[in-house]
């Protein structure tokens, strides 16, 4: 029997942030993890190796397709796709190694193997107890499928398998159009493989601004990406290295059938919940398998607490990072704070895509007044200057007290540039408080202020 003031199960970054949150605090610490490496899923089959690919095959296509235009001229280009995937394992490596390196620093005791309730104060982990005073579940999410489909991980795959292939695919189909199917299908069209893209809604990234992906949905056809939009997948079948996807449209058009080499089923992801002995401890969960809490990310039992993608909302490596925060915080008495409504969201592809606050339908259902401003990239000097010039910054603001409600990006470094946004959403910046801050020139973020004035009486000065 060990003995801790909190126990934490799971070590994504949701679990290990909560548990040096919790050290920091003066608590005495455990971190539970089932595999071998530290991290979860962000980190070894996730957000990191998937950056990793994006930047490597970025650089590849650049080198071959758009360096000429600075003058930069390069033959004999070769591909070693094993070399791409060596970088991207020791990414992965190097990056678990720093979480193991921060655990032993704030002297949380790490113990690996599968956690299970023996009663809400007591964890089995093998032949080891652990007792607790707090419990925190941090279990995180698996890729789901599609009723029907069966993933083999060989050929037919989820993203875990997608971003340690052996080979590159000659044609990848990528059932769903959302973040994690794009990223990883625009990665493989740079590479050369064909890319065919089939979404049941009726755009891309559907739970975005629809003006954004309606950008990046042209941007992908002129690359020579496939999409097929608004057509339901009643079918994949194997046939030895060979992959059939057949598809349904929502529209009366045209039905489809796809054959390629690899098929990935990207259409969400589920709580991973299996064999914690919840109903051990008591825990309720939702119809969906999602973990239920309150406000103070409790769940039924008071002394258990559940953060992350296993409690749903948004399945984001920093959502989950700030709940952990919350909860280490909460447990000491503090006071911390916590806006759903301001976590940012981000597509990595090129042109990057971040949105944080309300989308205009959002406002247009709820019946609030609003006002929109925009800027496009073309307009832009140091966009035109790197080449750049993709995509816009959407504004909205409240028509009647011009709070900044909504910000909307899809262009050049908008996964950076959406922080700012966001700072402005949490000290409830109007859009004339952006457009009279001085920003530096020349600069992308100028494109935010230009929006911000859009937005305040139409006053953008370089359109």
């Amino acid at each position: 029997m060990k003995e801790f003031d909190v126990v934490i199960v799971g070590s994504g970054p949701g679990g290990y942030v909560c548990a040096i949150r919790c050290a920091q605090l003066g608590l005495k610490t455990a971190l539970v993890e089932k595999y071998k490496t530290l991290g979860g899923t962000c980190l070894n089959v996730g957000c990191i190796p998937s950056k990793a690919w994006l930047d490597s095959s970025e650089k590849y296509e650049s080198l071959i397709h758009h360096y000429k235009d600075h003058g930069i001229e390069a033959e004999s280009v070769n591909l070693n796709f094993s070399k791409m995937r060596e970088r991207v394992e020791k990414v992965v490596s190097d990056t678990c190694g720093g979480i193991q390196f921060l655990m032993k620093k704030n002297k949380i005791e790490v113990i690996n193997g599968h956690a299970t309730f023996k009663d809400n104060t007591t964890l089995v982990v093998g032949d080891v107890e652990l007792k607790a005073t707090n419990i925190v579940l941090a279990t995180g999410s698996k890729p789901s499928s599609l009723p029907g489909i069966e993933v083999d991980k060989e050929r037919i795959v989820t993203s875990t398998e997608m971003l340690y292939l052996k080979e590159k695919p000659q044609h990848l189909v990528v059932i769903g159009g959302g973040v994690i199917g794009l990223e990883l299908g625009q990665v493989m069209l740079r590479l050369g493989t064909k890319v065919s893209v089939v979404e049941y809604c009726n755009g891309i990234i559907p739970t975005m601004d629809k003006d954004l992906g309606k950008v990046l949905q042209k941007v992908f056809k002129k690359e020579g990406m496939e999409i097929y939009t608004d057509h339901a997948v009643q079918n994949v079948i194997r046939e030895g290295n060979s992959v059939k996807v057949m598809a349904k449209s929502n529209d009366q058009a045209k039905d489809i059938e796809l054959i390629s080499d690899y098929c990935l089923v990207s259409v969400g992801r589920r709580p991973y919940t299996d064999n914690l002995g919840l109903d051990k401890a008591g825990v309720k969960t939702s119809d969906r398998g999602f973990i239920e809490v309150n406000e103070h990310l409790q769940t039924s039992v008071p002394n258990i607490y559940a953060i992350g993608d296993v409690i749903g909302g948004a399945m984001l490596a920093h959502k989950g990072e700030e709940e952990g925060v919350f909860v280490a915080e909460y447990l000491v008495g503090q006071k911390p704070h916590l806006n759903y409504n301001l976590i940012p969201g981000v597509v990595y592809t090129h042109p990057e895509v971040a949105s944080v606050g309300a989308t205009e339908q959002q406002l247009k259902d709820k019946g609030i007044a609003y006002k929109s401003g925009s800027f496009p990239f073309k307009a832009s000097g140091r966009a035109r200057a790197s080449n750049e010039s993709e995509g816009f910054i959407k504004v909205l603001a409240d028509k009647n007290t011009d709070e900044i409600l909504g910000v909307h990006m899809i262009g050049p470094r908008a996964a950076d540039m959406i922080a700012e946004a966001v700072v402005a959403m949490e000290f409830r910046a109007s859009a004339e408080d952006i457009s009279r801050i001085c920003h530096a020139h020349p600069t992308y973020t100028e494109a935010f202020k230009e929006a911000c004035l859009a937005a305040t009486e139409n006053r953008a000065l370089h359109i």
